[in-house]
């Protein structure tokens, strides 16, 4: 399947951060809260909302519970959920 160009732009944009790379693979067809996500992929939990709202902003993940002060959780769009399966 070739990928779009839109697709390849947003890879490079996950791959060059490991972080966003790592986040993107935890939340691989899970939906989690975020001290999950930063135990799961290895990082500092105070970075993980940085890198969350990110990927955010670049549609990648989506917040489903979005009014919850804490625990909300997070999962893949379906953007994000074609971008991990094509992650090296």
């Amino acid at each position: 399947m070739e990928l779009s160009d839109e697709m390849l732009i947003e890879m490079s944009y996950v791959q060059i951060s490991k972080y966003r790379a790592n986040v993107m693979k935890a939340l691989d067809g899970e939906t989690k809260i975020p001290t999950q996500i930063a135990r799961d992929s290895d990082i500092r939990p105070n970075h993980i909302s940085k890198v969350l709202s990110e990927l955010k902003s670049h549609e990648l993940v989506e917040c489903i519970n979005p009014e919850a002060r804490k625990g909300r959780l997070y999962r893949l769009t379906d953007k994000g959920d074609e971008l991990v399966k094509n992650l090296e």
